[in-house]
């Protein structure tokens, strides 16, 4: 096996990590750093993924040839068939201590634990790694530290202070990503979405009834108590990948991941029926208005936006907690499709 190279490779991957702001390329160049220094045959990122009493493990990135780049893992896949945390004893044990760990099973492998705030985010598996001196795993734990501090820095920019969700700032990106799913050619020459992964995205926004007189009744301290139990609430009812924002105020944004309305129109429920048998302290019961659209292929931000808002201020003129479709008002003739006046789109 070859030996590491020079520490002034290092350093190259440190001054390449930090100039990220991306989380996905950050992880992807943490692996491909590590992977080249090390001349691994193999390096898998895994991370202990879902709610506390049930932590899986998800692969999110994957490189098995020294040199490449990593290739992203879909993350829409059937939970239930992912490895649970004690079907990977070496992984659990690696995590859990936070040391560089050699592991046999599944395969010969350097792990190395991913830092995180309060709990371990998983490991780095690096497959037929050579047996490492104290100094050099030294080196490798502290790369893995300014990957950590990074991003932190990422998070700091990038999240709600108050309720630790996404903030708007971050929304746009991860919009794109979901509405620019590759196209393929029917046998007709018709263009279609092609999507490898079953169901589509569907953009949902959220608005706390009467938020305002909770404000004025109970001061503004108890106000920002629950948008941050509410975030809390969120957070149990959606799945890993789901995607949370805080846009501000007492409007959320959810980017879900379901194959059909259905399923959409499901999982909002559940949230907005768990929102209204919460106990909030003081106020004791809230209720929210829910309008959400599907995420279609070109869609933009602010189109798709717009199209939930419509159906949220619906919801809010008949009679508020409920969950309005911004497609289904429209095919029942509840709404209007308005008319674009002109090119020209300000957000």
């Amino acid at each position: 096996m070859q030996a590491p190279q020079s520490p002034f490779d290092i350093l190259d991957g440190v001054a390449a990590l930090t100039g990220l702001r991306d989380r996905d390329l950050l992880d992807q160049q943490l692996v491909a750093v590590l992977a080249r220094w090390l001349a691994v045959d193999q390096a898998h990122l895994h991370r202990l993924s879902g709610d506390e009493a049930d932590l899986r493990w998800l692969t999110t990135f994957r490189q098995t040839t020294a040199g490449q780049t990593p290739d992203a893992v879909p993350l829409w896949m059937d939970w239930r068939a992912l490895p649970t945390q004690g079907d990977r004893p070496d992984w659990a044990r690696c995590a859990s201590v936070a040391e560089p760990h050699y592991a046999q099973h599944p395969s010969p492998a350097l792990l190395l634990p991913l830092p995180g705030d309060h709990a371990p985010q998983g490991v780095l598996e690096l497959c037929g790694a050579p047996a490492l001196d104290a100094q050099t795993l030294e080196q490798l734990m502290k790369f893995m530290r300014v990957w950590r501090h990074v991003q932190g820095l990422i998070d700091y920019s990038e999240r709600d202070s108050l309720t630790g969700l996404f903030n708007r700032k971050s929304f746009d990106e991860s919009f794109y990503k979901a509405s620019a799913l590759p196209k393929a050619s029917d046998d007709d020459g018709t263009e279609r979405r092609q999507d490898t992964h079953t169901g589509g995205w569907w953009l949902a926004l959220l608005d706390i009834d009467h938020f305002k007189s909770v404000n004025d009744r109970f001061g503004h301290l108890i106000g920002d108590e629950v948008l941050l139990l509410l975030s809390r609430v969120m957070r149990q009812c959606f799945r890993f990948y789901d995607q949370l924002y805080r846009f501000g105020g007492e409007e959320f944004v959810v980017l879900l991941r379901c194959p059909e309305e259905v399923g959409a129109m499901s999982a909002l429920q559940r949230l907005r029926e768990a929102v209204r048998q919460f106990p909030f302290p003081q106020v004791q019961q809230l209720t929210v208005s829910i309008g959400f659209t599907d995420v279609r292929p070109g869609d933009t931000p602010s189109a798709a936006v717009e199209r939930a808002d419509k159906a949220v201020y619906f919801a809010k003129r008949n009679g508020r907690d409920q969950v309005r479709h911004h497609a289904t008002l429209l095919r029942d003739g509840d709404l209007e499709e308005d008319k674009p006046d002109s090119d020209v789109e300000l957000f």
